[in-house]
């Protein structure tokens, strides 16, 4: 069974290689195609998130009862180039709203499906397996339909803002 050290360890040679973009869509698109599914780091990382959240030390922290949990898993560290890691587990059917919040530098976001189905909306819309990278000042709804996922992100400087109000709908 994999263990936090194990995931961390994993995250330390991506940190390095992405410590210097910027989050956005061009590292969006380039995370997709270098680190997508099938690729080492995306199936390893994907296993073991999964490990975590099936063993109960990742996303083990209630937001709104048990189809929507969070945690830390490592705050930012220089080892981590600063970034720190957290992982969410979000699963419905319908579509679901989790906590609005900003990304003050940006965001890169590993989606794994736990159901074929499932879906996470990202700034181009809804993502089946792959990445997402919310650029700097983003905010949004984290959102999933389809069945149950797991999102491992990883923060800049580990800053993520929940004191910031939703537009009006």
């Amino acid at each position: 069974m994999t263990t936090a050290q194990q995931l961390i360890d994993r995250s330390v040679p991506f940190l390095d290689a992405v410590k210097n973009r910027t989050a956005g869509g061009e590292l969006e698109t380039w995370l997709n195609d270098h680190h997508g599914p099938g690729s080492p780091l995306y199936d390893d990382l994907a296993r073991m998130i999964t490990d975590g959240v099936r063993a109960g030390w990742a996303a083990n922290i209630e937001v709104d009862g048990p189809k929507y949990r969070r945690s830390r898993i490592a705050d930012p560290l220089d080892v981590l180039n600063w970034f720190s890691v957290t992982a969410v587990y979000m699963d419905s059917v319908e579509p679901y709203r989790g906590q609005y919040h900003q990304h003050p530098y940006g965001e890169l976001n590993l989606v794994v499906p736990l159901d074929a189905s499932a879906k996470l909306r990202g700034p181009r819309g809804w993502s089946g397996p792959g990445w997402t990278a919310p650029g700097p000042g983003s905010h949004h709804y984290p959102e999933v339909k389809g069945g149950a996922l797991i999102a491992l992100f990883f923060l800049p400087a580990g800053r993520i803002s929940y004191d910031i109000t939703p537009p009006a709908e």
